[in-house]
């Protein structure tokens, strides 16, 4: 059974907010919201999330780029390696059950708020 549309919606906007805001919504709020409100397993909400953040990661850095906000020598020495960490996060995710995955990321998001709080 698919997912309402209206549901997508939802999510695709709530992880271009996000993302745009704060510069996180796939793996923060997309996943999590498509698990909750899309019915997926936690593996193809991070695949469809990857999908839709190519799109908005498109936009959000031409946004970004046109005010002068974007550090490219920056971006490239954290972007390289993140292709590699892509790859080995795939292949991971083909090896790890989904229900300690979606525990891990619970426990991420737990700690990365925490951290936020902490640090502000």
């Amino acid at each position: 059974m698919s997912p309402p549309v209206v549901r997508l919606l939802v999510v695709g906007l709530a992880g271009g907010a996000f993302s745009g805001l704060l510069g996180v919504g796939g793996g923060a709020v997309i996943v999590p919201l498509l698990m909750a409100l899309a019915w997926m397993d936690a593996r193809h909400a991070t695949a469809t999330s990857l999908a839709s953040i190519a799109i908005i990661a498109v936009w959000g850095v031409a946004s970004y780029a046109a005010l002068g906000n974007v550090d490219w020598l920056l971006a490239m020495v954290v972007g390289i390696p993140a292709l590699a960490g892509t790859l080995i996060g795939v292949r991971l995710r083909a090896r790890v059950s989904t229900q300690v995955i979606a525990r891990a990321f619970a426990v991420l998001l737990l700690a990365s708020a925490i951290a936020l709080v902490v640090a502000h």
